[in-house]
């Protein structure tokens, strides 16, 4: 009987067969539609791949189909040694236990790639990591000390890890833009209790998605009275959608009713980040950060930044938890009102990992679009300057920004902080904390 149903990495659910729901665990019921147990799925990945190969199973949806199901492909390298003059490697298959582990010589691997990662590592461990134990490798040559070999499983089960959330990222993300994950600085995987979101989650009793009321007509709206001017603000974009106003001035772009479509120039934010971007691991101590795979001219629209939308009240409560990790992801929504703030820390974008810079290229806007209760902003990032491909992408927690589009007059702070966060970004007029 092939397994079916839907696998999701952390909690998700599986449709098993009553012996697979045994050996996954015994909560569950009956799935009418399919005759199948239907259970929360808490194992992981590898661990369901290896189930179905065991009980001869095929699930298309984690990977195991007819024409693979017996089939081994090389998931990581594991160990090396020379036997009888030939050199080989300790090799875990992909979707087969641990225990399926083999010695393969060289000549039979045909994985380049993986080979040179082992390599990679190896260099790494002892010039990078152990530089005083270089000649352990050449006293070692046959065969590599225990320490290493676990060095080497456990980047490689690191990059799977990785690969599987950049994956998971590309999957619930919906814009344009693509996103990577990268870390070549230390042994940390994917955030444990993070989840991706495109838009604000509002907490009960709070209402984030309004419904606009008028929309406009205009065949132009780059030359015709538009909705900024109906809400009696500036257009806030030129003719190539860059930003022309001054921070701390709204942003009204068209809505749902507006008659004008989707190459309408007023439609900025609404599309979602343009830019493929890197989540990668820095090496000054900040962890995570984002850094653009492509050039950004100078007031460009970047990015939002989103998460559970939560009353004032439950974010200072929340804030003294949050201030003896050292950690800042609260963003008081306060345009007009100070009523509801942004919590980023368990549910957010990419601008999640986005870190401060007293010095950023990146600047903050409130946005309207269809809701427009003015307690309730959505917050657009827009380049303050043009960033290189490859540049860190970051913001001031303050909200004082730089450059030519800054202004100390802007009240948009983050919400208050009980204890001083000391700042790593490393800039010339660096302040010395975030808060």
């Amino acid at each position: 009987m092939a397994l079916g149903g839907a696998h999701r990495e952390k909690v998700g659910y599986c449709a098993v067969t009553p012996r697979e729901r045994d050996l996954i665990g015994n909560r569950g019921k009956m799935a009418a539609a399919r005759g199948a147990w239907c259970v929360p799925c808490l194992a992981s990945h590898e661990t369901l791949q290896e189930l179905c190969r065991k009980e001869k199973l095929i699930c298309t949806c984690i990977g195991i189909t007819k024409q693979n199901l017996n089939n081994y492909e090389v998931e990581y390298l594991c160990d090396f040694k020379i036997e009888k003059g030939k050199e080989k490697f300790l090799v875990k298959w992909k979707g087969w236990p641990e225990s399926s582990k083999t010695w393969e010589p060289k000549g039979n691997l045909k994985c380049q790639t993986l080979l040179k990662q082992f390599y990679s590592d190896l260099y790494k461990y002892f010039y990078e990591l152990k530089p005083n134990k270089t000649g352990v490798l050449k006293n070692s040559f046959k065969s590599l000390d225990p320490s290493v070999s676990e060095y080497i499983v456990k980047k490689a089960k690191q990059r799977i890890a990785l690969r599987r959330w950049e994956e998971e990222l590309n999957r619930k993300k919906s814009h344009d833009g693509m996103i990577y994950v990268e870390n070549n600085v230390d042994s940390e995987g994917p955030p444990i209790d993070f989840y991706y979101i495109n838009d604000y989650k509002a907490s009960p009793g709070i209402i984030t998605l309004g419904e606009a009321i008028v929309g406009c007509d205009c065949s132009d709206c780059f030359t015709e009275k538009c909705c900024p001017e109906e809400a009696g603000v500036h257009f806030a974009y030129n003719e190539h959608k860059q930003i022309k106003i001054r921070p701390g001035r709204p942003i009204y772009e068209c809505n749902a009713r507006c008659k004008c479509g989707p190459d309408c120039p007023n439609r900025v934010v609404q599309k979602g980040p343009p830019y493929s971007l890197c989540i990668f691991r820095t090496d000054n101590g900040c962890g995570w950060g984002v850094k653009t795979l492509h050039k950004i001219k100078k007031n460009c629209f970047v990015m939002e930044y989103v998460g559970e939308v939560i009353t004032s009240e439950e974010a200072e409560r929340r804030g003294q938890q949050y201030d003896s990790k050292g950690i800042t992801y609260l963003f008081d929504l306060d345009y007009e009102a100070d009523e509801f703030t942004v919590d980023a820390a368990r549910y957010g974008n990419i601008s999640h990992f986005v870190n401060h810079s007293c010095d950023p290229n990146l600047q903050v806007f409130n946005v309207f679009i269809d809701n427009l209760d003015v307690r309730l902003p959505r917050i657009a990032l827009f380049s303050t300057r043009h960033i290189k491909a490859g540049e860190e992408l970051t913001f001031d927690y303050q909200m004082k920004g730089s450059g030519d589009l800054s202004t100390d007059s802007i009240d948009m702070s983050p919400a208050k902080k009980r204890v001083r966060t000391t700042c790593k970004c490393g800039a010339a007029t660096c302040r010395g904390y975030l808060n």
